[in-house]
């Protein structure tokens, strides 16, 4: 390991190189605020510097795990003492904003606000949004093919990537930096790195789709007193406010009274509902769009489908709504507290959290579950806290997973698989898909050095 290192710093610069006190003094992630372990840190600042160190680590059989913001929860980058970590904090330029084709041509190491916030001061709107976005990364999104608040409007980050390019294990460089929205020329290579969470090759540029930006934006919290109302309300947004419609974000009952209880934040409403959705539109026309947003809702509250509701009447009033949604610091203590990320049809989403509440409050009589998410695109979070000491993971795993299959859902929504979910792949992806899954790694990664273990064993 030292002679690798040593040939890494002398190739490419020492600079280049952390290693003992510089690597523990980090950080093992966000969620874990550990020692970094890695035997060292590597801090590339170009694509061709990343090639070159894989293909040392290649030459040496090292393993590689790649990082970006250190903002996963599922363990994906935390790296063990034996493994090399490649940092892309340095790969974060926003390399050029096209106005005339609305695209971005971003490293992998850009934080995703600085990309929304740089486009912006062009007209121009990146619409990929989750709460992490002051610390998540480009190349992190991409591996994970993140998702957040937008999705059932612009897609998952899937959707948003026109071109990348990425280094593989032996340190080729494989360059797909296309700008068109068409392009059926041959396989589309990049699927091959969007969602693999760093496991066939390191993503080192994106293209990324851009849109206009929408000169209006109404902002709503409304409350509701049950599921199949929220359901209704839903389909009555869609039809009535038709493409402006882009969030739509549940807050159970005990999610949304956890977050704003004594030290918690404002309640712009009561706290007794038992269901609580932010609706967010945006469109062209701000005098129409106001109008026909709050038509929208008085029709709602006409036909009883929400109980009680405030319109957001300044950017900062949004804010604060939003901060109910996204700021969940009140939940996690004391720990230890679970993070899940499942998706599941609509119509059993109300059936499946009852479920899940009962399997919990079976094993713990006082532990808490938080719900929350996304809705409009399946997607579901949960904050399990057993409020009992101790390593209690495995057995809530179950609790969340095990009845996942009866609905025919995904143990990850948005958050990936990582380390964490491994093992429970299998419940929604069949044997050929994990064996076609296990081919495709061997075959661009014949020695499994980069982020082994993650995905597929």
């Amino acid at each position: 390991m030292e002679l690798l290192i040593d040939r890494i710093a002398e190739r490419v610069g020492h600079d280049r190189v952390l290693t003992g006190d510089a690597v523990r003094e980090r950080a093992t992630s966000l969620w874990n605020s550990a020692p970094n372990p890695a035997a060292a840190i590597l801090l590339p600042r170009s694509t061709a510097e990343v090639s070159e160190m894989l293909w040392l680590c290649h030459e040496a059989r090292q393993t590689v795990i790649t990082q970006g913001g250190l903002t996963g929860v599922v363990a994906g980058a935390d790296p063990l003492g034996t493994d090399v970590a490649l940092s892309m904090e340095k790969m974060n330029r926003i390399v050029e904003v096209d106005p005339v084709d609305a695209v971005a041509v971003v490293e992998a190491g850009a934080v995703l606000q600085t990309v929304q916030e740089t486009v912006e001061d062009q007209g121009l709107y990146f619409p990929l949004d989750l709460g992490a976005r002051g610390s998540c990364t480009i190349g992190g999104n991409v591996a994970t093919n993140a998702g957040g608040v937008n999705v059932f409007r612009y897609g998952m980050m899937r959707s948003l990537v026109l071109g990348l390019e990425a280094v593989l294990a032996d340190g080729t460089v494989i360059s797909s930096m296309n700008r068109m929205l068409k392009n059926n020329a041959g396989y589309d290579l990049k699927q091959l790195f969007i969602g693999t969470e760093g496991t066939l090759g390191v993503v080192t540029r994106v293209v990324v789709r851009l849109f206009r930006k929408s000169s209006s934006r109404q902002d709503a919290l409304v409350a509701m007193d049950s599921f199949d109302a929220v359901v209704d309300f839903l389909a009555l947004l869609q039809t009535g406010l038709g493409g402006n419609l882009s969030a739509f974000e549940i807050m159970w009952g005990d999610y949304y009274r956890a977050v704003t209880g004594d030290d918690g934040h404002r309640s712009p409403l009561a706290r007794d509902y038992p269901y609580y959705v932010v609706v967010e539109a945006e469109g062209g026309e701000s005098a129409t769009d106001d109008e026909r947003f709050e038509a929208v809702l008085g029709d709602a509250l006409q036909k009883e489908l929400i109980v009680d509701a405030i319109i957001a009447q300044s950017a900062r009033e949004a804010g604060d709504i939003w901060k109910v949604r996204e700021d969940f610091e009140a939940v996690l203590e004391p720990a230890p507290c679970y993070l899940y990320d499942v998706s599941l049809p609509i119509r059993h989403m109300e059936e499946y959290v009852d479920d899940v509440r009962r399997r919990m409050l079976g094993l713990w009589p006082d532990a808490a579950l938080y719900t929350l998410g996304h809705v409009a695109d399946g997607n579901l979070h949960f904050f399990l806290r057993p409020n009992l000491p101790g390593d209690l993971h495995g057995p809530a795993d179950r609790c969340v997973y095990e009845p996942l299959a009866r609905y025919q859902g995904s143990v990850s929504a948005e958050h990936g698989i990582g380390l964490e979910k491994r093992n429970w792949l299998s419940q929604c992806r069949s044997d050929a898909e994990i064996e076609l899954m296990r081919r495709m790694k061997a075959s661009l990664d014949p020695q499994n050095l980069l982020n082994p273990g993650r995905v597929v064993a």
